[in-house]
């Protein structure tokens, strides 16, 4: 497991069915494709909801200022909150020229001195890859010398975009954490939560349902998570990949590795949820379990459309463009079907392959795969009539030039739309968003205007 990870091996996943049948390997850097999202940033994504972690950025202090703080990852931890806090190497020009590993070596003592985390997460970036800085040999050693995991990441930007930096991110988890402990005890319903960042508390949307189910949540990686319990992953009956294809190399070497079989779902919207915890159970393979979960289907599902009610005449006839990125190019449009709301066009410019099957599937043959959203989606709302745009931040001024409601369903969002419970908040946020008359009227030219 020592040196770095390969990146051609990462770009060729035998678990991608895809890769194989493909002129170029997935996820290949091009020239100006990591711009929206580098490597380094993936990496980040899929590592920093690591709480109990520090996340040491060796590199100039604006790769820090560009990635700190991008997601709403919630955590319960009860001592220190790292996502909270930034810690970079601060690389100059004079570093550059003679070197920054001493720098790094400083670093890492002033955070275990002062902070004592559980863990320690040292990115590479650009800067420091291209100079050459042995950043393993200085983590090895810093393990060795304070006793804790001071992981290496190898996640410079310039290898590719976010979805390779997110495997990156799994890679060093692999190499370095998984595997290096033993859990206190074991039960036969023990799995792993994949992809699951926790991003506004989606994971609580649907963990208490998995406790009341007697499924236990071993580890994640990484929302929520804590770095005892990754190391002791390889113990789990079970991975549960969730809408994160960037880690089906992690799952399909955990499987190699440690025989953990694994399951891929969503818990966006009514139909996945459900779906999901089946899958789970199933794949447990527990007869008992499977009867459980699917009277415990039945009962939340009842209780849903009972409070979903109110809102169906609301959504009756209308129409939706969903410009947003990866997995949610038809998770979220499954949540939007789920509440009577058509999906005419999703964006999948940043989506893998599998995800634009996915949203195919989902959405039918007449709706429309972004490729370009930007230029694309104020054409489409005025072909179609679309009354709802969801997107990023950055899509807010074509729904005012438009005139239609808007709602950000990005990373930068402020409630949960995972799970049952998620799915109430998202009706709740879009009635209210329709019935908005500001959307209407701030497109209108003033009584004067011609």
């Amino acid at each position: 497991m020592a040196g770095k990870p390969k990146i051609k091996e990462l770009l060729n996943e035998s678990a991608c069915a895809h890769s194989p049948t493909k002129k170029a390997a997935c996820n290949a850097p091009t020239p100006g494709a990591t711009t929206g999202g580098c490597a380094f940033e993936g990496a980040q994504i899929s590592l920093f909801p690591y709480a109990d972690a520090a996340h040491l950025v060796h590199g100039p202090i604006t790769c820090l200022g560009a990635s700190w703080e991008t997601r709403a990852t919630k955590t319960s931890h009860p001592g220190r909150d790292f996502t909270q806090m930034g810690f970079t190497t601060d690389i100059t020009n004079n570093d550059v020229v003679f070197g920054g590993e001493g720098k790094l070596r400083d670093a890492i003592a002033h955070i275990l001195t002062h902070y004592a985390p559980s863990a320690i997460f040292v990115y590479a970036t650009c800067v420091t890859a291209l100079i050459g800085d042995d950043i393993d040999a200085i983590c090895k050693e810093a393990a060795e010398q304070y006793g804790l995991p001071v992981v290496p990441v190898h996640a410079p930007g310039f290898v590719g975009g976010k979805n390779l930096g997110s495997r990156l991110g799994g890679e060093a988890v692999l190499r370095h954490l998984i595997g290096t402990a033993e859990p206190e005890f074991t039960t036969d319903f023990d799995i792993n939560l994949i992809g699951e960042y926790n991003v506004t508390g989606d994971l609580w949307q649907y963990s208490h349902l998995l406790e009341e189910l007697g499924i236990r949540v071993l580890s994640t990686l990484s929302g929520d998570g804590r770095i005892a319990a990754i190391r002791t992953a390889h113990r789990a009956r079970l991975n549960v990949l969730v809408c994160a294809k960037s880690l089906i190399s992690l799952t399909r070497k955990m499987q190699e590795r440690y025989d953990i079989p694994f399951v891929s779902l969503s818990f966006y919207g009514k139909r996945d949820t459900s779906a999901g915890l089946l899958a789970i159970a199933e794949a447990l393979g527990d007869s008992d379990l499977i009867e459980r979960t699917q009277k415990l289907i039945v009962r939340e599902e009842a209780k849903l459309e009972e409070r979903l009610a109110p809102y169906r005449e609301v959504f009756r006839g209308k129409k939706a463009v969903l410009n947003t990125g990866g997995n949610k190019a038809w998770s979220i449009a499954a949540a939007l079907q789920d509440l009577g709301i058509e999906v005419v066009a999703t964006a999948v410019g940043k989506s893998t392959e599998a995800d634009r099957e996915k949203a195919r599937e989902y959405l039918g043959p007449d709706a429309v795969l972004m490729t370009k959203p930007g230029q694309e989606q104020a054409r489409i709302i005025d072909e179609t009539g679309a009354q709802l745009l969801l997107a990023g931040g950055r899509s807010l001024y074509t729904a005012i030039k438009k005139g239609i409601a808007f709602a950000d369903v990005n990373q930068e969002k402020k409630k949960s739309y995972g799970g049952y419970a998620g799915l109430l908040n998202l009706a709740e946020d879009l009635r209210n968003a329709l019935e908005n008359p500001v959307f209407r009227n701030v497109a209108r030219r003033a009584p004067w205007e011609k």
